[in-house]
């Protein structure tokens, strides 16, 4: 599924492209918005454990974001989204899920500010937390909890100019995110390691 997400994501940032005029470059004090579709893809094998291996499952949702323009080539990004809602599973069998936020901080380098198509870089900080865990199957009746993560995270994304003030955009992030699992019956489970690839298709604004 996280191929096929990413192929359709390039697919229409490529068709975007086509459609580029004339550019509008971004300048110092400008302000960017982005929205679309985001799809969060965790790392395989996230925790092995004496009960089998607990995995997290893929998750989608409305993802946005805003951007500041310090200057025409340095941005200061933060993301957000509605809540991501994965399943989890142990030894392949679904035991509970979650639900989840990334706000994540970037500090952006635009490499081409006054071109129709625009690609950038950025690292930052990620905070995640994890609520409304639900347990079913084998841990049904137990309480879950998943603590919060603070972790780094990268980006790489373009913008491509479609209209005046208006873009289409693409953008492939890594956020590196671990969570230490509880049960009140088991005990602590231990890391999860989610490091997830985050891929989303966004129309953006400058205003």
């Amino acid at each position: 599924m996280a191929t096929k997400f990413t192929k359709s994501t390039l697919a229409a940032a490529l068709a975007g492209s086509l459609l580029v005029g004339v550019a509008q470059a971004y300048e110092a004090g400008d302000w960017i918005g982005r929205v679309g579709a985001w799809g969060i893809f965790p790392k395989s094998d996230n925790l092995n454990t004496a009960l089998g291996m607990i995995d997290v499952d893929n998750g989608y949702s409305l993802g946005f974001n805003l951007t500041y323009m310090a200057t025409p080539n340095i941005g200061i990004e933060l993301i957000a989204a509605l809540p991501f809602k994965h399943d989890i599973t142990l030894a392949g069998t679904k035991v509970g899920s979650t639900s989840q936020l990334p706000p994540t901080l970037f500090l952006q380098y635009h490499f081409m500010p006054t071109s129709t198509v625009r690609p950038y870089a950025g690292v930052g900080l990620n905070y995640t937390f994890f609520f409304s865990e639900d347990t079913t199957g084998p841990l049904s009746g137990t309480k879950l909890t998943l603590d919060p993560s603070w972790g780094l995270a990268g980006e790489l994304g373009v913008d491509i100019d479609v209209a005046p003030n208006w873009f289409v955009n693409a953008v492939v992030s890594y956020m590196d995110i671990d969570t230490k699992a509880k049960s009140n019956v088991l005990g602590t489970l231990g890391t999860v390691n989610i490091d997830p690839i985050v891929v989303g298709l966004n129309i953006g604004m400058r205003f």
